[in-house]
């Protein structure tokens, strides 16, 4: 009796230590200020009651370590399975921001140019019919400044198409994503299962990112959570046009799939200059397309792969990402070495992320 009084209470300290080993009592936000994790608990239970989002898994970053990491609701509602430290999720549109750092090791391994024609490299026979897509670079693709809608299929005739000339305009593209990933593939001489072998091998093992990927495997398959609408309806994601159009291939914009404790890895390894050099930081985070300028006079540009401003967010760089019920959220200061990311099965996530960001710039608890 004693030996298995004993052993559950090894088990239940053991289940304690790991659950909290990613939480302070306090942590900082974005302006230095201390937040409970009471605090951030009950702000995110009542904002995901409001937005009826089924699931979500975050983590907080202070100093480049991950402080806070929590999961609430479900990965299935309609079998009450709970989010877990395990649970996958898409990442949707924040793929871009870890493709354009995937590019970057082409770029100083000498076998891509930023500036030299994508055709070059490989002619695209889908826009073959525009002369002016031989004007296309690397640069512009992950600056969305290639003149490609963002997908062909949202345009009337479901062709892709230039809608202006090249480098002369901003326009967020899937395509043009989607385009340098086929580059690469053929500079490489792979297939795109080729493709995800050399971004795990450039990529995911050095920092140590185990369940991150662009092409699902059976463990990211068995672990990920299900899709939700606004509605809170669940979505037969295998029936999915776009499930079905990308199954089995390496979508750079859109594919990725992983956790918020894989994520932060390679959020902190940007914040600490890994893998890359210096030159390679400067150009992936620097201005290139200018977005919009706020009332208060802050412009928003897109960087390669990543969303960044002026002025007091001149070290803040930001993505959000939405896929058929799946929507998420990052945000880190590089020089406070400071971030979070959010996952969520829901629609809603994007504006969950927002309010994420606000609820961390307030001046106090």
């Amino acid at each position: 009796m004693k030996e298995n009084t004993l052993k559950i209470f090894m088990f239940l300290l053991l289940t304690i230590s790991f659950t909290s080993c990613h939480s302070q009592n306090k942590i900082k936000n974005l302006v230095g200020i201390e937040v409970s994790t009471d605090s951030i608990n009950t702000f995110l239970k009542s904002r995901m009651d409001s937005l009826n989002i089924p699931g979500l898994s975050i983590a907080v970053i202070n100093d480049s370590k991950v402080v806070y990491h929590k999961t609430f609701g479900f990965a299935n509602v309609e079998k009450k399975l709970p989010i877990t430290n395990k649970t996958i999720f898409e990442a949707a549109s924040i793929s871009k921001s870890v493709f354009a750092f995937f590019v970057m090791q082409f770029v100083e391994d000498g076998k891509l140019d930023l500036d030299k024609p994508l055709y070059e490299y490989l002619p695209y026979q889908d826009i073959a019919n525009d002369e002016r897509y031989k004007k296309i670079t690397a640069r512009m693709v992950l600056s969305h400044r290639s003149g490609f809608p963002n997908w062909r299929e949202n345009e009337d005739d479901k062709k892709l198409k230039i809608k202006f000339d090249p480098g002369t305009a901003y326009e967020y593209s899937g395509e043009g994503y989607q385009y340098l990933a086929m580059v690469l593939k053929e500079i490489e001489n792979t297939d795109w299962n080729g493709l995800e072998a050399l971004f795990q091998e450039k990529v995911a093992k050095p920092l140590k990112m185990e369940h991150t990927v662009f092409i699902p495997t059976s463990y990211t398959e068995k672990n990920k959570a299900e899709p939700y609408n606004n509605q809170g309806e669940w979505i037969d994601l295998k029936n999915d046009y776009w499930y079905k159009k990308d199954k089995g291939k390496f979508v750079a914009p859109s594919s990725m799939q992983t956790e918020p404790i894989d994520f932060s890895k390679w959020m902190i390894g940007l914040m600490n200059n890994k893998i890359l050099s210096e030159e390679s930081y400067s150009e992936l985070l620097k201005h290139h397309s200018k977005i919009s300028t706020s009332s208060t006079g802050i412009s928003v540009y897109y960087a390669l792969g990543f969303l960044t401003a002026d002025k007091v967010y001149s070290n803040t760089f930001f993505h959000g990402g939405n896929n058929a019920g799946f929507t998420c959220s990052y945000l880190m200061e590089t020089e406070k070495k400071w971030g979070y990311i959010l996952f969520t099965n829901s629609e809603y996530g994007e504006k969950l992320g927002d309010e994420v960001w606000s609820y961390f710039e307030k001046e106090n608890e």
